[in-house]
């Protein structure tokens, strides 16, 4: 059997009890070692075997999973974050439906929840976006023509955006291009949950600057969008006494 299992944002504790259990069971782990935090390798066992994927291509990964299904072993495929934003997993799945090899998936904390954590911030503010777009700037490898970071921006959603850290000046016109202001709010967090952790706000113009003057050139998530100030935002119906649900009569 492979796990294909979510390593959490980093924080070593946010990884979730069965991902942690998983690893503690493995006889082989397969983890991403440029992004998954070294430290949650304290769970495995003493014999357990580990191969660092961030050396290893598409096809050296799956030759270890296949070789270790054929020893009778159990590995875990350690992706960080929620392997199902940016994890490449669905080309491991598609090789291991092709070799009849079972797998199964947990998820994890994605990092986009842990810049959220830090920063105490709801992306879901009514009046203010009910939406949350997760998406990236276009760099070596395309994105589809359609999911243009200037297309998404005329939504004045909320916009997590992953991989771009190094495309800020770019990010910034297409942000500008697509609708938001200047001085739209902005956010950037480096490395979300690691003791490392920074989270600086800063404006759509300033995005950039802001990077540089905080030595950030990697491994950050930029969080764009009037929710990152949480202001002039409507109370939830939710709790609101004036409003009837299923569990609870209007009091006013």
């Amino acid at each position: 059997m492979i796990n294909f299992v979510g390593a959490g944002s980093g924080a070593v504790d946010l990884i979730t009890v069965r991902g942690a259990k998983l690893l503690g069971e493995a006889d082989v782990i397969i983890y991403a070692g440029s992004l998954v935090n070294p430290a949650l390798l304290d769970y495995k066992n003493d014999s357990c075997e580990g191969y660092d994927s961030a050396k290893m291509t598409l096809e050296e990964v799956i030759e270890v999973m296949e070789k270790a299904e054929n020893e009778g072993k159990m590995t875990v495929r350690l992706h960080t974050g929620d392997p199902c934003v940016y994890g490449a997993i669905r080309e491991q799945m598609d090789i291991l439906d092709e070799k009849k090899i079972e797998y199964k998936s947990t998820p994890g904390v994605s990092a986009f929840c842990g810049a959220a954590s830090a920063l105490n911030l709801e992306y879901t503010l009514p009046d203010v976006s009910q939406s949350v777009i997760i998406t990236r700037m276009e760099g070596r490898t395309p994105v589809p023509e359609k999911e243009k970071i200037a297309s998404f921006a005329a939504h004045n959603a909320t916009m997590v955006i992953f991989l771009s850290t190094g495309l800020l000046e770019e990010l910034s016109k297409e942000l500008i291009k697509g609708g938001y202001k200047e001085d739209t709010p902005a956010a950037i967090v480096y490395k979300a949950t690691w003791p490392e952790e920074k989270k600086i706000i800063c404006t759509v113009g300033t995005l950039a600057k802001t990077a540089k003057d905080n030595n950030i050139t990697k491994t950050a998530l930029m969080i764009i969008g009037d929710a990152v100030t949480h202001t002039n935002y409507e109370r939830s119906k939710l709790y609101d006494p004036t409003f009837t649900t299923e569990f609870r009569e209007a009091t006013k």
